[in-house]
């Protein structure tokens, strides 16, 4: 599993994470070390994660809150309103076309990290730019599909 955040003028440092993600090791090695920091470096940030256990469990909330973290409030089932889904469709796209074999895990870390490191920032903000739009269609569809 990989973990990266976005933000209009950057991005995460990309994590590798091995084996299952439970909200303690969610708490040691994304947010402690990466994301709050990362977070703690944009003013008036707020968080936008998916509603995926490790981040909704109740010792998480606490963090988040001893943190002073603000967090978007994220309805289930709305992955294409989370510019973050789409940023990893673009990826998961730049990865398939790569079609050389690969011969170890550590050699597709290298090119995974690669794709993320070389994804254009202006790719980013165009996903971000996009989301008044989304959420509208959003309101429009009355919570229903949207083209999105």
């Amino acid at each position: 599993m990989v973990w990266g955040a976005i933000a209009y003028h950057g991005r995460s440092q990309l994590l590798r994470i091995v084996g299952n993600l439970n909200s303690t090791r969610y708490i040691n090695e994304v947010l402690q070390p990466q994301d709050i920091p990362f977070l703690q470096g944009l003013p008036g940030a707020v968080l936008q994660q998916d509603n995926a256990r490790p981040h909704v469990a109740k010792t998480v909330k606490s963090y988040l809150d001893s943190q002073q973290v603000q967090l978007l409030p994220w309805p289930a089932y709305s992955l294409d309103m989370s510019p973050i889904e789409h940023v990893w469709d673009i990826f998961g796209g730049r990865l398939a076309r790569d079609l050389r074999p690969v011969v170890s895990t550590d050699e597709l870390w290298l090119r995974i990290q690669t794709i993320w490191n070389t994804l254009p920032q202006a790719d980013i903000q165009s996903l971000l730019n996009s989301m008044p739009r989304r959420v509208s269609a959003l309101f429009a569809a009355r919570g229903g599909h949207t083209k999105y």
